[in-house]
């Protein structure tokens, strides 16, 4: 989420990163919300200093009125300006008196109608706030869409095979390792159920991303619920834009997780963090769940696209001088594990068009697919600087600095372990029918190679 006085004065960057990122914002709405809001805060203002002035006077026309003429010399002659008219009779100070007191039980209700009118705009302007994404980074490439992302490097090169290669389906069914038509009877279609060697692989992948990352890449592994609460999804982003891609659990306050991404973004959700203790690096196998609800008609075969799969996230907390070498750091880790895999892979940056709602920047690492002879994305990394941290209330103080910061968070892949499956699958597979398994997974294994 921006800062509320950022949009406020920078209505111009909203409006350009609107048009670069080719989303519609009703910014004009948004203006008239706030200056409402901001006439009606000066209005009670005035009113409460009207009725701070009348609660010092009218305790002194009392006293006038119930203590005589006494008390109505020693109340004047103090309260009086100098150069002021006559003292007042008692009658005087009965109908000032009255007069005041009706005024401010008119004060009183015209206060508390703006106070309602400035907490149900304080509440638009947040749910507006929350459907704003995150402005782009200098170095983004302004773009339409995914032909507009710009590749930064490539790794290996395409496996050669003297076969025509098929389709990661084809091999799983006629190995015995992936049952579509099992999955359709317990759950529907977008299922997958995996089989001997073939559910073997799934947890081999998962446990092998997890060592790596933890042992060679400095990472503290987490096993958060797989469900989570509102507040969780708003506060990385996922709602209130996203709720349609999710699944909601009936007559309660959680969902099923998109991705661990979001409880790791409220692992530390209101609270300040030890500056010293940054970069917080951790990373969860979880698994996550997707409506596909934008997806109809796409990737309807295999298992590329599935309502349920599995995933290893990387996350990191930093201080926001950090977050742009971490987010480097970060895609590497991710590169890592398809190096040792043995992976053709190439590294996108992406464009305005294509970067995701709570990202400031974006790199996606595409694997290559000998079925399509053409690369699909196995990795996300991005660095959403303060964006989640302001919704989820993360912070950090500097030393000796009285004000504490937001932090910047950063998320990616590490990897997704369903589309690694595939990745494996169909580079290693043989004329036979087999698939050889890479060297790295072979511990995880306890085999070379998966049978016809």
């Amino acid at each position: 989420m921006l800062d509320l006085g950022y949009v406020r004065e920078h209505l111009d960057v909203i409006e350009k990163m609107a048009r670069d990122r080719g989303v519609s914002l009703d910014l004009a709405a948004f203006r008239e919300l706030d200056t409402e809001r901001r006439q009606i805060i000066t209005t009670i203002e005035r009113l409460k200093a009207e009725r701070n002035r009348a609660s010092e006077e009218i305790p002194r026309l009392n006293k006038i009125v119930h203590g005589g003429d006494k008390a109505k010399e020693h109340v004047m002659e103090g309260a009086k300006d100098p150069g002021a008219g006559p003292e007042i009779t008692l009658a005087a100070a009965m109908e000032q008196r009255d007069t005041l007191l009706a005024k401010m039980k008119t004060v009183s209700d015209e206060i508390k109608r703006g106070d309602e009118r400035i907490t149900e705009l304080d509440e638009r302007l947040k749910q507006f706030l929350l459907t704003i994404p995150n402005i782009p980074h200098a170095s983004v490439p302004v773009g339409h869409g995914a032909a507009d992302n710009v590749e930064v490097r490539r790794w290996g090169a395409p496996p050669k095979f003297d076969f025509a290669p098929k389709p990661h389906w084809e091999i799983g069914e006629a190995a015995g390792i992936l049952d579509f038509e099992a999955a359709i009877k317990i759950s529907g279609s977008r299922f997958a159920v995996y089989k001997g060697l073939g559910a073997r692989l799934e947890r081999a992948l998962a446990n092998f991303f997890l060592d790596v990352h933890t042992r060679e890449h400095g990472f503290t592994e987490v096993l958060p619920p797989f469900l989570v609460n509102t507040a969780s999804l708003i506060a990385d982003g996922k709602l209130p834009k996203f709720a349609s891609e999710m699944f909601r659990i009936e007559n309660s306050d959680l969902w099923l997780s998109p991705t661990s991404e979001t409880q790791l973004t409220s692992l530390y959700r209101d609270e300040t963090l030890d500056v010293e203790a940054l970069p917080i690096k951790i990373c969860a196998w979880t698994a996550c769940f997707r409506s596909e609800a934008g997806a109809a008609g796409k990737d309807t075969r295999g298992i590329k696209r599935q309502h349920q799969f599995q995933k290893v996230e990387m996350f990191k907390f930093t201080r926001p001088e950090q977050s742009y070498d971490e987010l480097e750091s970060l895609v590497r880790s991710a590169e890592v594990v398809l190096q040792k895999l043995g992976l053709h892979y190439r590294v996108m940056l992406l464009c305005t068009g294509d970067t995701g709602f709570a990202a400031a920047k974006s790199y996606d690492i595409e694997v290559w697919l000998p079925s399509t002879q053409d690369f699909m994305e196995i990795s996300s990394c991005s660095n959403t600087e303060a964006f989640q941290a302001r919704r989820s209330g993360i912070r950090f103080k500097a030393p000796g600095s009285k004000k504490s910061e937001f932090v910047h968070t950063l998320n990616g892949s590490g990897l997704a372990v369903g589309r690694t499956w595939i990745a494996v699958i169909e580079n290693f597979q043989q004329a036979d029918g087999s698939v050889v398994i890479p060297e790295a997974l072979r511990p995880y294994m306890g085999t070379d190679k998966i049978g016809k």
